[in-house]
């Protein structure tokens, strides 16, 4: 088939395309601006219109596109006009998955994470919403296996279009409540809805509406299930080792009970294909997921950190993970930039906000990336003035040191740790990139 996709750069669409190349067919794309992923695309062969373009809707078969789209879109009333058949992501996954043997992974926190480890652990297919570091991309194929392993999204429903085998879920904290019109119960219904699509299930058992559930499962039970933790510093990278049941010892990459607790589900998981001697060497080939606690820079005075946290919970995860590094490490202080992912997101969780930076000395926040929103009444200098905050309007990152920009003024961040989080442009600054 002749394949476009309007908004291929995007880190979900941009998994689909690569998917489809792989398994030989012809894939064209469109997008805003040319990113490092639309260039990663370039270099496979597939051809990316930017900005879009009428001009690139021609004799496809098929165009797809990204919920981001709206139906003005050049792209989207051409195929119209043409009588191409058009599909949203979401339809899309039926093509992708429908004759698949899938692991469908998903939770409000650590999906992605987990659905790399447990890609490492199977050493399978797999599409991801983050990109691998193992594998250098957020896809990866391979052609004599019907199993794939992949990362389901509650946010536009979609999960429930995965075709589940064995259903992983992290967690089911509430989240993307804007998609779910703000009721709980229909949210719920949804994850048991994608639950009891599939023969075998994996959950972590202590999150409170999971446990509630009286379905078949294999239950993890983190606080007894997950024993004798400790954290390493191997070649300056975070390491958790730590005991699952009666498995023995395992160890994986990244800081955190919340890595324990990922990796222990991809194993649950994983015993239903291979021993688990192969199960602990291969979780060893997990190297983590970019921007999530990934390690940008490090000497012996600085460390700075990019992580994707957007949500509360995530970042008081992380900064635990960040605490401890320094400690290891011997770094001194920690500076924290957080760059605020969508105006709901900030609305409906401030109180949370406000509370998860505990444990930083020096908190920086970001204009909202606002992804389409249009903007609230905020005063984040009195809402976070425990903090002392600093409102910055941007960073930019030298060498060896991060600036923070801020009326006009700036400031070195030259020494101790500092971590990035957010879903938006911000790993592009800390990295230095447009």
């Amino acid at each position: 088939m002749k394949v476009h996709f309007v908004g291929i750069g995007g880190i979900g669409l941009s998994a689909i395309a690569r998917f489809l190349k792989a398994k030989g067919h012809e894939i064209t794309g469109s997008d805003v601006k040319r990113t490092k992923i639309v260039e990663d695309l370039e270099a496979l062969g597939i051809k990316v219109t930017v900005p879009h373009s009428r001009h690139c809707v021609d004799d496809q078969d098929l165009l797809i596109y990204s919920a981001a789209v709206k139906s003005t879109n050049p792209e989207l009333k051409q195929a119209r006009h043409k009588g191409i058949e058009v599909a949203t992501r979401l339809e899309a996954l039926k093509l992708v998955l429908q004759d698949k043997r899938v692991y469908s992974v998903c939770g409000a926190h650590g999906k992605s994470t987990t659905t790399a480890m447990l890609a490492e652990i199977l050493q399978s297919s797999t599409l991801i919403g983050a990109e691998s570091k193992a594998i250098g991309a957020n896809c990866r194929v391979v052609a004599d296996k019907k199993l794939i392993v992949f990362e389901a999204d509650e946010s536009d429903g979609s999960f429930l279009n995965s075709n589940p085998y064995c259903a992983i879920v992290t967690n089911a904290e509430p989240e993307h409540m804007e998609y779910y019109d703000y009721d709980t119960e229909w949210f719920y219904e949804c994850y048991k809805d994608f639950l009891m699509k599939a023969k075998k299930r994996v959950i972590n058992a202590e999150d409170e509406f999971l446990c509630s559930l009286d379905i078949e499962a294999e239950r993890l039970f983190p606080s007894k299930d997950i024993k004798n933790i400790r954290y390493e510093l191997v070649d300056g990278e975070p390491a958790t080792v730590f005991e699952l049941r009666e498995f023995g010892e395992f160890s994986v990459w990244g800081f955190g009970e919340h890595i324990a607790l990922d990796a222990s589900l991809a194993i649950l998981a994983a015993i239903n294909e291979i021993g688990i001697d192969d199960i602990r060497e291969n979780l060893k080939k997990f190297k983590g997921i970019k921007k999530r606690f990934d390690v940008l820079y490090r000497d012996d005075k600085l460390a700075i950190i990019d992580d994707y946290a957007h949500h509360p919970t995530e970042i008081e995860a992380t900064i635990k993970s960040v605490q401890l590094y320094a400690k290891l490490g011997g770094y001194g202080k920690i500076t924290a930039v957080w760059q605020p992912h969508k105006w709901s997101r900030t609305m409906d969780n401030l109180e949370h906000f406000v509370n998860c930076f505990e444990g930083v000395d020096t908190l920086v926040i970001l204009p909202v990336w606002a992804v389409n929103e249009e903007p609230r009444e905020l005063d984040f200098a009195k809402v976070f003035d425990r903090y002392s905050p600093i409102l910055a309007e941007k960073i930019k990152r030298e060498e060896n040191s991060v600036i923070i920009i801020s009326n006009n003024s700036q400031i070195t961040v030259d020494s101790g740790v500092l971590v990035g989080f957010g879903a938006g442009d911000i790993t592009y600054q800390l990295r230095g990139q447009k």
